[in-house]
This record gives C-alpha cells, sequence and structure tokens, in this order.
C-alpha cells in the first residue's frame, strides 16, 4: 500500500514500499539501458574497443594496485558521460525532432563532456603505461 509524504518542493508524493523484485526489476532496467548504449551508440563501440584494450595492457605488464585503480577511475569516467550524454540526446529527440538551438547547445556541450573525459583517460592512460614501454 502507498503511503504519501511531503516533497522537496511540497505537495504529496507517493512512496512504496521496499520490495527485493523492484529492486531486481532496477537492475534489469539498468542493463538494459547498457545494452541500448552499446547497440546504438557508435562511439560506444571505441570506448568498449579501449576499455578491453586498457584491461588487457593492464593484465599484461601487471600494472600496480594503484595504477588499476586510477585506470578504472577514467575507464568509469568515460562510460558515464557517453551514458549520459546518451540520454540527453534521447530526451532532446523526445522533445522535438525539429531543429532548436537550445537543445543543439545541450547535446554539444553533453558531447564535449564525454570529449574531456575521454582526453582525462588518454592522459591517465599514457601516465601509467608509458614507463612499461
Amino acid at each position: 500500500m502507498a503511503r504519501n509524504k511531503r516533497g522537496r518542493y511540497g505537495g504529496s508524493v507517493p512512496t512504496k514500499r521496499f520490495k527485493i523484485t523492484d529492486r531486481i526489476q532496477s537492475f534489469r532496467f539498468a542493463f538494459q539501458g547498457l545494452g541500448l548504449l552499446i547497440r546504438t551508440q557508435h562511439n560506444s563501440w571505441i570506448h568498449l574497443i579501449s576499455t578491453v584494450l586498457v584491461l588487457a595492457l593492464g593484465f599484461h605488464f601487471e600494472v600496480t594496485r594503484g595504477e588499476w585503480c586510477l585506470l578504472i577511475l577514467a575507464i568509469g569516467q568515460v562510460w558515464i558521460a557517453e551514458a549520459l550524454n546518451t540520454a540527453i540526446e534521447f530526451l532532446g529527440d523526445a522533445v522535438t525532432l525539429e531543429r532548436n538551438p537550445l537543445i543543439g547547445k545541450a547535446k554539444d556541450v553533453a558531447a564535449g563532456a564525454v570529449l574531456l573525459s575521454a582526453l582525462g583517460a588518454l592522459a591517465i592512460g599514457l601516465f601509467v603505461f608509458l614507463p612499461y614501454f
């Protein structure tokens, strides 16, 4: 049975009791989202290949625990940026398929965030792997 509580901005917000089946379903939705990201976004294929390459190099060179932490954080930040960029693109397209300057700016900024993230990850990768070469 749903209960109501006061929302952050006033008004009544329905709340639900905790159910393990709902939590499991939320993981299913999350994995579906990741699958959609990989199936529909060509840049995610580049990220996937880069991820596999970095992991292979890490195992090959037997990088230190600290270096693994840096590499995992770099990989994670790129994937998070790509996922958020994709979500912004989907939302913008849901609003309108016509050219809208503000939606275009939002998409450009989100794409820029992915670029910054990838450049940061590249810097970390160079910092970690160059000494091994």
